[in-house]
């Protein structure tokens, strides 16, 4: 069993990570789903970016809320849940860098803004507990699955590597909402669900044009 890190030995990571998945984000463990493509009309490349440029920056916001829930996180195995969830979501992040880059478009320049806040609210989450925090992770990961519903809805139905991305992001949020319930997690009151639907349309409002 791994000696449990002190405060400071926490913090320390915590800025690391806010470090790397802001300004160097790792590699994607995985192969970016899809092959690529252009998208001949510009109005459709701009659109398509538009989105991507949301996803991007909720996958800096995903950062954010699990480094958060991690740092407060009081049982050493749900603090590993969240640090594995960490993991696998910054695939996600590189995977629409990527598709960004492919469509001669940029990230959010708000991104800072986006990890800062929800790191705050993660941790506000982990304060509450454990069960609460896992409960904050499968509503999140419910809501990220309709807004990733939703967007399927707008890519052009020939972007198949636009399509991929999203399709594949969606099946691992499900995966990770599953994981957090089966781990104990609460369902959160119907208000808060609310607040978390209001403060996420004030982020992919912004996002997708700054």
């Amino acid at each position: 069993m791994a000696p449990e890190r002190s405060i400071s030995d926490q913090i320390l990571t915590s800025l690391d990570r806010a470090l790397r998945a802001l300004l160097a984000p790792a590699p994607a463990s995985r192969p970016t789903p899809g092959s690529p493509n252009g998208v001949a009309d510009p109005a459709q490349r701009r659109q398509t970016a538009g989105l991507m440029r949301v996803n991007h920056a909720g996958e800096i916001a995903a950062q954010g809320l699990y480094h958060g829930q991690a740092l407060v996180a009081r049982n050493p195995a749900t603090r590993a849940l969240l640090e594995q969830a960490a993991r696998e979501e910054a695939d996600h992040l590189a995977w629409c860098e990527q598709r960004l880059r492919e469509l001669n478009d940029r990230p959010s320049l708000l991104d800072p803004l986006w990890y800062a806040g929800s790191f705050a609210i993660g941790a506000l989450a982990g304060l509450a507990g454990d069960r609460h925090s896992l409960g904050f992770v499968a509503e999140t990961e419910r809501q990220v699955e309709r807004h990733l519903d939703q967007h399927m809805e707008q890519i052009p139905a020939e972007d198949a590597r636009t399509r991929a991305i999203v399709g594949q992001m969606r099946a691992d949020e499900q995966a990770h909402g599953q994981l957090a319930t089966q781990a104990g997690g609460t369902p959160l009151p119907g208000p808060v669900q609310k607040l978390m639907q209001g403060t996420a349309r004030v982020m992919t409002g912004t996002a997708r044009w700054i």
